[in-house]
């Protein structure tokens, strides 16, 4: 496990016993999106975007601190975006619950709760803010606890993308039965983001009812159309996306027709 990914689950780890301590902020927020990400997914016929909102980050630092979470999903909704992802940590991405909250009283598309997930309060928590999917991190968690904690997600009816960044850890997700598996191009340990990671780790999933998404390095259509053709049915975009002058045409562009294999 990396360094950075250490420090971020060692603080992860007291905020689960505060939110278990003193509770969190209740949002109950009910409105749920007309389709699941998978469906989505698997069915059309352009590369889908999880469009991210995503303030900072421990190897870029500031991003866009200042971002409207709200005028950033519209925008990226408009543009045809298959979900949204929103980074809801704080000390480490100046994320906020809150702006998850926020996005889900206004787009209908499926929800990210982009966080490091180690303890079924924050599928709690992430549920009661809106989410539709949270993110598992197979280096973060044990296989007793990747186990438990999907289980309980499809119990309280979310999805979860389960993120891989090598062969073991795509093993692991295809033995957990994993439906919707992330392949992460930064290596955790150097931050250096090559997409043939996910051309190499794509070659081992062989069924095809399982979606396949692509997360890190996408900044063209270039990048898209090279992640489609080597299994891809999604891309997860954030800094690209927030960087951009227009969130919705860059976005817009990333969605390349699907490679016609799939």
């Amino acid at each position: 496990m990396s360094t950075i990914l250490q420090k971020i689950i060692d603080r992860k780890v007291d905020e689960i016993k505060e939110l278990k301590q003193v509770g969190f902020h209740l949002f109950h927020q009910s409105t749920k999106p007309t389709r699941r990400l998978y469906d989505t997914l698997k069915k059309a016929d352009r590369l889908g975007v999880i469009a991210e909102i995503k303030r900072a980050s421990p190897s870029k630092g500031d991003i866009k601190v200042e971002v409207d979470p709200v005028q950033q999903a519209k925008a990226y909704e408009r543009a045809g975006a298959a979900a949204i992802s929103v980074l809801t940590d704080t000390p480490f991405f100046k994320g906020r619950m809150e702006d998850l909250a926020l996005v889900r009283k206004e787009v209908s598309i499926p929800i990210l709760c982009k966080d490091f997930i180690l303890d079924r309060v924050q599928i709690d928590r992430a549920k009661d803010a809106g989410a539709d999917i949270i993110l598992l991190i197979v280096a973060a968690l044990d296989r007793q606890a990747l186990q438990s904690l999907y289980q309980y997600a499809e119990e309280q009816g979310l999805e979860v993308l389960v993120e891989v960044h090598d062969e073991s850890e795509m093993k692991t997700a295809l033995e957990l039965g994993a439906k919707i598996i992330g392949i992460n191009n930064r290596n955790l340990k150097t931050f250096e983001v090559k997409l043939d990671v996910t051309e190499r780790l794509a070659r081992i999933v062989s069924d095809d009812e399982i979606v396949l998404i692509s997360e890190s390095g996408i900044g063209s259509p270039h990048d898209s159309e090279r992640v489609s053709k080597a299994g891809a049915h999604g891309v997860l975009v954030g800094e690209t996306l927030m960087r951009s002058e227009d969130a919705g045409e860059t976005l817009a562009s990333l969605r390349v027709q699907k490679d016609e294999r799939q």
